[in-house]
């Protein structure tokens, strides 16, 4: 009931905005909405999203995976987590429009190099996330898997990852929010489809209601995915924290 009163709220005062502001410059809900309802009948606003919503998915993945992998590497290894950190630090520095530039000058304007250059961006975040959770991992149950022996498999599902959850919700959940503000940056510099590009056609030709029109669907898609994928998750993935401090109390 929060959510809902506070999404009300936002409404409200978009729509006292948009009455004293200029139509062209701050349409109010209803001409959005009428926007996106034209825009999905046609179906590009389904298309756009839908190919978005791949190159989100296919730069989150490839940033999560090698950034874990490298980030529980640096974070157990001292010689690796020195030998890698200007790297990080580097990386963390490098604007993103740079790295998106040189990805198309490199690469060309292909998928490839779209996709790869919101990975780059993204990949540095999930390290450092990833990295603090291996340095805070529990040392007497790393001793215990030692005294018994437990194949490594068995380490990383049972002792390693349960740990590791909440850091990795937290850098997915932050990766989200990162990945697709840069995808669409990508897609407006050098993509002719996806909702980067419609922005961009919206921007040249002034239409406020047009962008809003593609944007906010996509805004209510990540707040799904956000709210119905990566919290559920981040509960079942941590629940045995909240069962071990009942049992000690």
């Amino acid at each position: 009931m929060i959510r809902l009163a506070s999404f009300a709220a936002m409404i409200l005062v978009w729509q006292a905005a948009s009455y004293f502001a200029d139509p062209r410059g701050l349409p109010g809900p209803a001409p959005v909405l009428l926007a996106i309802v034209d825009e999905a009948k046609s179906g590009s606003l389904f298309a756009n999203l839908a190919v978005t919503l791949a190159r989100v998915m296919a730069a989150f993945v490839l940033a999560m995976s090698l950034g874990s992998a490298i980030g529980y590497l640096m974070g157990r290894n001292r010689l690796a987590d020195r030998w890698l950190d200007p790297w990080l630090v580097a990386l963390l520095n490098l604007p993103a429009l740079v790295i998106i530039v040189l990805a198309y000058i490199w690469a060309g304007l292909n998928e490839a190099a779209a996709i790869g250059a919101v990975a780059i961006n993204k990949l540095p975040g999930a390290v450092v996330v990833v990295r603090e959770g291996a340095r805070a991992l529990d040392p007497t149950l790393d001793e215990m898997a030692h005294v018994f022996r437990l194949p490594i498999k068995t380490r990383l599902r049972h002792i390693v990852l349960p740990q590791l959850a909440p850091y990795l919700a937290a850098a997915t959940r932050s990766g989200l929010s990162l990945v697709w503000k840069i995808v669409l940056v990508v897609e407006l510099l050098g993509r002719s489809n996806g909702v980067g590009f419609e922005i961009n056609m919206a921007f040249q030709l002034f239409d406020v209601r047009l962008l809003l029109a593609y944007a906010l669907p996509f805004v209510a898609i990540m707040l799904g995915v956000e709210s119905f994928l990566v919290q559920p998750l981040e509960r079942h993935a941590s629940r045995w924290r909240g069962d071990s401090a009942r049992r000690r109390y």
